[in-house]
């Protein structure tokens, strides 16, 4: 199942908003303010933002072009009760992917947010490399030379992880954010496991690339001598 940030301070909209996601098969975190959203981005992968205009610590615009700022390019349709035309033009110059006026009708965000996440944003975005291995989050495959596997949701989330943090040890709670969200539930030896059939994939495929353990710290990649 793919999932989205859904930054938005209204609980029952919000609410309503993720029902109505999870009908067409699409996961969504609910972050209530802006503060909770940048850690959430920068520890998990999400394939969409939708992101309210109006926010209790800040605006959705100005977060918005800090996240362009940094080079992330993971769609965006900002939500707002703002429809005049230089509002709607602010938020796609900014970098907003869409643009979507309260109220509206669900059915008509479901498939626009179905649309964003359907439409290319770039290879770097799509696709990403480390040593002898390529991840494609669209097909959800992990492959080296001519052999590649399938990845499962949480897999695939943790090597995404993994990827844009090569070089450096990623802590056990932020494998556990990006593979399951923030504030879900994971029996105490859920990551490991994850890991563990990381690594059987690795070597299915005869990847020099290893999942390191790197002991009190956390996990790492690293090419095999």
């Amino acid at each position: 199942m793919s999932r989205v940030a859904l930054i938005e301070d209204h609980a029952r909209l919000a609410g309503m908003i993720r029902q109505a996601l999870a009908g067409a098969g699409i996961e969504a975190d609910i972050f209530g303010n802006l503060s909770e959203a940048h850690y959430a981005i920068s520890h998990a992968h999400y394939a969409l933002l939708i992101l309210d205009r109006g926010l209790p610590d800040g605006d959705g615009l100005a977060f918005l072009r800090k996240v362009r700022e940094a080079g992330r390019m993971i769609p965006c349709l900002m939500l707002t009760a703002r429809d005049a035309l230089h509002d709607r033009i602010d938020g796609l110059e900014t970098g907003a992917d869409d643009y979507v006026t309260k109220p509206f009708a669900m059915s008509e965000l479901v498939a626009r947010v179905r649309t964003l996440m359907r439409r290319p944003v770039g290879l770097t975005t799509l696709i990403q490399n480390f040593a002898d291995i390529v991840v494609d989050p669209q097909q959800h495959a992990l492959h080296c030379a001519d052999r590649s596997v399938t990845l499962a949701p949480s897999e695939l989330q943790i090597m995404l992880t993994l990827l844009r943090a090569v070089g450096q040890t990623v802590p056990h709670v932020t494998l556990e954010h990006a593979a399951w969200g923030l504030g879900k539930a994971v029996t105490p030896n859920a990551l490991e496991v994850t890991i563990h059939r990381l690594r059987k994939k690795l070597l299915s495929i005869e990847a020099t690339t290893r999942v390191v353990n790197v002991r009190g710290a956390g996990f790492a990649l690293q090419e095999r001598d």
